[in-house]
This record gives structure tokens, sequence and C-alpha cells, in this order.
């Protein structure tokens, strides 16, 4: 970290906080800017990668009245003129000055710049480790979109590089912000439904990846798709893959990014969904800054298992009304937990939220205040990483077609060289990791 980035976070963290007084994030209620926070006292965001998710990430961030956006880096032409056209708008829609908006097609250039005290990243999965370590050694903290990495090696290098550098770093894994999740957890954990029998993770079906299988098109103008590629084996364009905008009218993305869903670029629902129901499924049993001991995978009748050290399996597959979530099952009873839903059949663990219980609003906020305080945020790369290692492993058991031996703690597979083989793949195009 550079000697201007840390006085400057140590004049942040004294600043906003003798203002504010310990432990409160200003104007939680997404008020107006105060006045009494001079510009010295922002906590200046670039954004790296500017598609559809970012812009919902944009959003909540610039409700923060401590946060200005000052850069953004996409190797898509017309998406960095959408991010120009959203921050001015909110800007202007504030009735304050906009802060100096820069952009840029190499995220590098990004990184470089003085004024960017933290990055939001929300490029393509294989392009998330590169960008995070690099972020880690130009001094810049970050908040990582979901599966934290593509391959599990990179998984385990991004941990060094956050602890080496002194970075924060938040996995926007923002479900365990969510109060019907964190109470889901809570009753599991205190014991509420007794010993865990098994646990039940819908994650969506299929779960794995598939062959690239997209025809050819032509690059549209303006996008960079050698970048786009990066270390990935060259593969040609197809428009599913960066789903095309138009700003004149405006036309947004009318479906994500279809790179998650191809073995070449991405992992399937395993990682998409998983990332986020199989991180709560640890959460419950302790096991988030650990993992399983062996992955079953499934068949045409059998679905893919799962054993962790205290003998109880997590099972991927639909349950009940089917939408992704998590269902433990204990001695007692039953909690299932999904995205606006919560149920039991153990009246100790009932509870009713209110509709705005439901949301994820406060992730982004706590990565803010741990910007602030130089605190580890509530997902932290550990539990990033252990998280996307399970929905890893799975994929890779199903593409061996065999049970795999898995130690959590030296993170390998035992005994089993292939398997290990796919904890990386070779970076082409003259790519290494930072």
């Amino acid at each position: 970290m550079s000697k201007s980035n840390f006085s400057r976070r140590k004049f942040l963290s004294a600043s906003v906080l003798s203002t504010v007084g310990l432990g409160v994030i200003p104007n939680l209620s997404f008020g107006k800017t105060s006045d009494a926070f001079a510009d010295s006292s922002k906590i200046r965001l670039g954004f790296i990668g500017v598609g559809r998710q970012a812009m919902g990430l944009l959003s909540n961030m610039m409700k923060n009245p401590i946060v200005d956006v000052v850069a953004g880096a996409d190797v898509y032409e017309i998406k960095l003129e959408r991010f120009k056209e959203r921050v001015a708008k909110h800007y202007k829609d504030e009735k304050r000055e906009a802060p100096a908006l820069k952009v840029y097609v190499d995220y590098k250039a990004l990184l470089a710049n003085p004024e960017v005290d933290a990055v939001v990243i929300a490029s393509p999965d294989h392009w998330h480790a590169m960008m995070a370590i690099d972020a880690c050694h130009a001094g810049k903290d970050i908040y990582l979109e979901k599966p934290l990495t593509f391959t599990i090696h990179e998984g385990q290098e991004l941990v060094k590089a956050v602890r080496s550098n002194g970075t924060v770093l938040a996995v926007g894994s923002m479900q365990r912000s969510g109060a019907n999740f964190q109470h889901a957890v809570r009753m599991v954990q205190k014991g509420m439904l007794g010993n865990i029998k098994q646990v039940l993770v819908n994650v969506g079906t299929p779960p794995h990846p598939k062959p690239y299988d997209l025809p050819a098109q032509p690059v549209p103008v303006g996008l960079d798709w050698k970048s786009w590629v990066g270390p990935l084996p060259d593969i040609h364009y197809n428009e599913e893959l960066n789903p095309p905008i138009s700003l004149n009218p405006e036309q947004n993305e009318k479906v994500w990014g279809a790179w998650r869903w191809y073995e070449e670029t991405g992992g399937g629902l395993m990682t998409d969904w998983g990332a986020h129901m199989i991180d709560i499924a640890q959460w419950g049993l302790g096991m988030d800054r650990n993992g399983p001991v062996e992955v079953i995978p499934g068949t045409d009748s059998t679905p893919l298992k799962y054993i962790y050290s205290n003998g109880v399996p997590m099972i991927i597959e639909p349950f009940d009304e089917g939408r992704q979530g998590v269902k433990f099952i204990g001695e007692k009873g039953w909690i299932k937990v999904s995205r606006g839903n919560y149920d039991t059949d153990v009246l100790a663990c009932e509870r009713k939220f209110e509709k705005d219980e439901f949301g994820f609003g406060d992730h982004h906020l706590d990565f803010i205040d741990c910007i602030i305080k130089r605190k580890d945020p509530v997902v932290p790369v550990e539990i990033g990483h252990s998280s996307c290692t399970a929905c890893t492993i799975g994929n890779i058991a199903h593409q061996l077609g065999r049970p795999l031996k898995w130690d959590p703690i030296a993170q390998v597979f035992l005994d089993d060289w292939e398997a290990n083989t796919k904890l990386h793949y070779a970076y082409q195009n003259g790519y290494s990791l930072g």
C-alpha cells in the first residue's frame, strides 16, 4: 500500500468517526448528503466492470452520503457511456456538484489513479482474481462480486494478497446481511433443531456448466473482445456472453451474461447460485472457514452430495416449492430459508419478518463501514474462498464422474493427481496472477 493511500485512510477513520461517533455510518436512512462531510472525508469509489450487476451495485453504493463515484473501467465503450450517464444523473438529482469522473478501457489505469480509494469489481468470473490481486497491490480496498474466483488456486492467491497488503475485501454474498438468513443460521447454531441430520440446497437445475456451444458472431464496434477474453483460451464472440444495450432509446440488458453457464467461462448454477446458497449452508453448519471432506457426483437418479467431517451430508437438489434456497433438517424439525422467505415447523424458531428485513442494503453499508474502521466485512475473503471452493469441487467431481476426497485445510484432493490438475488452468495470452 502506498504511503499516501495509508495516510488518507487514517485520516478518513479519524475525520468520519469523530464526526458521527464510533459504530455509526452517517445517514443510514440514505437521506441528503450532510454538510458535515468535507470532500476529503469521502470514500472515492471506482467500478471495474460496469455491466448489469454493476448498475445495481452503483445505485446502492451512491445512496451512501459519504461515497463519491470517481472512476469506471470496462472493455465495452457503450457500457462506459451508460455508467457516466447514471453517475451524472445521480448527482444532478441530489442537486450537488459531481466529482470529476474518469473512465478507462484498461482497469490497470483505474488502479493507478491516486484519487480512487476502493473499487467495486463486477467483471466476469475469470477476471475476478487477477483484478482483485492487482487492486490489493495498488492499495485499493475491494468489494468483489461472488463467486470469489474462477479457480481454487486463484482463491488461494487472492487470500494471500488480501492479508499481505492489509486490504479490506468484502465478498458480494449479500444474503448474509438478510435478516431471514441470519435468523435461520442463528437458530441452527443455537441447536434449536437438535443435531442436524442433513442440509438440502437448491441452486437450480441443471446445476453444472456445459461446454461452450454458442455460434460465432461479429464483434460489435466498441467492444475490445481480446481484452474481455483475457487469460482464457481463445473463444469466439457471441452477444449472449456480453448482452447488448442501447442508450437512445435506453435499453438495458434483457438477460444476464451467459458466460456463467459454460465450462470455459463460468461454473454454471453451482457457482452462480451456489456461491449464495452453499455459503448459507456452510455458515449454518459452522463450516464456512473449512469445507467438506468428500464430494460424491450425482447420477441420472441421484443428486450431488457433500460430506462434512462431522458426518452431516449436504445434498444439492430442488426441494418443496423449488426456489433456490436452503433447508436445514434436524432431529427436532426443519428450517427453510430463501430470498424473501422463511419457514419452519419448530415453534421456538418461528419469526415474522417485515418486508424491508428481506433486503440486502446493509451489505453495501458494511463494506464502507469496514473501510473506515479497517476491519473485516461480514463476508471476508477466507469465507468467500471457502464457499467458492465447495461449489468448484462439486463441478470437478461432476466432470470426473467419481467421488473425491478433499482436504479443506490443505485445499487439495487426496490421492487423486487428475483432480488436482483442475485446481487451476494454464493462463493464455501472456497473463499471470500479480
